[in-house]
């Protein structure tokens, strides 16, 4: 079950037509292997218009618009976080050993609570968790296989 924060995040996201994957914790579970987590990671699309409507959703959630710019969603490998674990989202620019657009090409859209939800590829997901070499990320791994 979503968190109603997280439920209305991911509406907005659909609302504005943002290019977004679900990757992280969430991924791991929607993949077959659910576990504890303390965030929602949205990896997104770096580009001007996906920016823009980034944004919009970052005010329309309730961020005042004085604290958050277009530009910080076009700089590479950025994370913003909004809130505190475990109801902590986590809008992310870039993503180890994977490229966005070939990932958001074979992405999974599925409907959680009526809500339909862009997730990462199980391939795609490996490839990540591999290439950031994090231990939990490689201990995600090992589950996914």
């Amino acid at each position: 079950m979503l968190h109603p924060d997280f439920r209305d995040f991911l509406k907005l996201l659909n609302s504005q037509n943002v290019k977004y994957l679900m990757v992280g914790g969430y991924a791991v579970g929607y993949h077959g292997y659910p576990r504890a987590t303390g965030d929602m990671d949205i990896w997104i699309a770096v580009d001007p218009d996906n920016a823009r409507k980034i944004k919009k959703v970052f005010c329309d959630f309730g961020m005042p618009a004085n604290k958050i710019t277009e530009e910080l969603f076009l700089e590479k490998d950025k994370i913003i976080r909004m809130g505190n674990p475990p109801v902590c989202i986590e809008v992310i620019t870039g993503a180890s050993g994977v490229d966005f657009s070939e990932c958001y090409s074979r992405r999974e859209v599925i409907n959680i609570e009526e809500i339909p939800i862009n997730f990462i590829s199980i391939d795609d997901l490996k490839k990540n968790k591999k290439a950031s070499g994090r231990h939990k990320d490689l201990a995600d791994l090992e589950h996914l296989l």
